[in-house]
């Protein structure tokens, strides 16, 4: 038997790092050996690529990596977007102000486009320990100054789930809004998901969504795991990604890839 998977997808934060954000030595073993075995292992991240490439670096990662939700695929060995996709900063702000009419004023970050695109975040945006670089604005001119890839909203009185389905309601006409981290409600293009993404860098690769596992922990990974032929959540899921996952394995704390992909590999043996 061969292994059975020629693409191995998996998010980021909260599924192949830890809450300290390294990837086990057992995890990198698994990945190692699953790519031994024939498959391409590709990170599908919520994360831009400013942010994703130190874990990527970190990792020895010189191959495909689909960043900013789906709308950057980015090649780790070459360090170069092969593909942008922007927020249309009009639209953008048009859906912020529907969202603002009945939630009130937003704490608000964003994210600009390109390799080394800043990270801004206004006066009361809550930025968490260990968080990678960001700078303050005081002046809101400047998040719409120049090309986005996404907007970030946090209200102090609404949780994450009730504030993503209230930016779905009042403006999903205009963009789509994911719930992809504690704290981490995002404004992207209509239609652009994970699923995007990652469809366009398996086409690079030459493979089809059959050949496909996925891992993820929260909804945005949702459209990915509907794509791929088959989705693992870890135990520390959110109960919606959870509902829709052909597979539940252990946490991000204790190696739920690793067991994954080890399973596999004996039974390819």
């Amino acid at each position: 038997m061969s292994f059975p998977y020629r693409l191995v997808a998996t998010d980021l934060d909260g599924t192949l790092l830890r809450g300290d954000d390294t990837v086990s030595p057992r995890t990198r073993a698994a990945l190692d050996a699953s790519v031994t075995a024939g498959a391409a292992h590709i990170v599908v991240t919520g994360r831009n690529v400013p942010w994703a490439r130190p874990i990527l670096e970190d990792l020895g990662h010189v191959g495909l990596a689909v960043c900013g939700q789906g709308g950057q695929v980015y090649h780790a060995g070459e360090r170069r977007l092969l593909t942008s996709v922007t927020l249309d900063r009009r639209v953008a702000a048009s859906a912020l102000a529907e969202i603002e009419r009945v939630t009130g004023p937003l704490a608000v970050a964003a994210s600009r486009d390109g390799l080394d695109g800043e990270v801004l975040l206004s006066p009361d945006y809550r930025a968490y320990e260990g968080e990678l670089p960001f700078r303050r604005f005081e002046d809101p001119a400047e998040v719409w100054a120049e090309p986005l890839s996404k907007i970030y909203i946090q209200s102090a009185g609404t949780g994450d789930d009730e504030l993503a389905k209230k930016g779905r309601d009042l403006a999903g006409h205009l963009v789509d809004v994911v719930m992809a981290g504690p704290g981490i409600v995002e404004l992207i293009p209509l239609g652009l998901s994970k699923a995007t993404g990652l469809s366009l860098a398996a086409r690079r690769l030459g493979v089809q969504r059959a050949g496909t596992i996925a891992f993820g922990d929260m909804p945005n990974d949702i459209p990915m795991f509907r794509w791929a032929a088959h989705g693992v959540a870890m135990a520390n899921a959110h109960a919606e990604l959870l509902a829709v996952a052909d597979e539940v394995t252990a946490s991000h704390e204790d190696d739920g890839i690793a067991l994954v992909l080890e399973r596999l590999l004996a039974e390819s043996r």
